[in-house]
């Protein structure tokens, strides 16, 4: 530490001492102090803040979740492991990764569904799919909405004849049907699983 450093960490006490008696002198005169003002703007500022947070915790209405749109890069099966693992990548910067194990026969159903290929007899999920274009019934999105001790939380966001509906589902599922569609639907994430490894609880918008 430098001789002027330590002068000024020594000298605190007897800054603060004349801090007191500039502010009791500019109370006399009519003046106003640099740090007075300062300290009165901070305590502002702090006053502001929890005067803010005891409105939304009143009201009860945290911000609505930020979603990101995310792309299927790969289902792949990478020996010794057992099962498919499945890669997002965000469609914009800062591109970061989202990447789970999918069951074997998810990841077969979602490997086909990327190539826009069928099977020689429909499996599960080309059957619903077909139920679901011929009741007219679109998947606007998937959304990742959470993560619960490791397993992640999705639901399909659907326009029915009757109107809009969202259905809570397994990001599997979930995204072999986004692919089946004829064109193939958006892939939202929550921003929070990109941000942490750990549990998120799902929010309503």
């Amino acid at each position: 530490m430098s001789e002027a450093e330590a002068g000024t960490g020594t000298g605190a006490g007897a800054g603060a001492g004349a801090t007191a008696g500039e502010a009791a002198e500019s109370a006399t005169t009519g003046e106003s102090s640099e740090s007075d003002g300062v300290d009165h703007a901070a305590a502002g500022e702090a006053v502001g803040t929890a005067v803010g947070a005891a409105m939304v915790e009143e009201l009860g209405t945290p911000p609505p979740p930020a979603y990101r749109v995310m792309n299927l890069v790969e289902v792949v099966l990478d020996l010794p492991n057992q099962y498919p693992a499945v890669t997002l990548t965000e469609s914009e910067p800062p591109m970061r990764t989202l990447v789970f194990p999918v069951g074997l026969a998810e990841g077969t159903a979602l490997a086909l569904a990327e190539r826009r290929m069928r099977s020689p007899r429909p499996l599960t999920h080309e059957l619903f799919m077909d139920v679901l274009q011929r009741a007219r019934i679109d998947v606007i999105a998937l959304r990742l909405t959470g993560r619960e001790h490791g397993n992640f939380l999705a639901e399909l966001d659907l326009m029915t004849p009757s109107g809009r509906e969202r259905l809570e589902c397994r990001p599997s599922d979930g995204l072999v049907l986004a692919m089946r569609m004829p064109v193939p639907s958006p892939i939202l994430c929550d921003e929070r699983l990109l941000e942490s490894a750990g549990d998120v609880t799902p929010q309503s918008e």
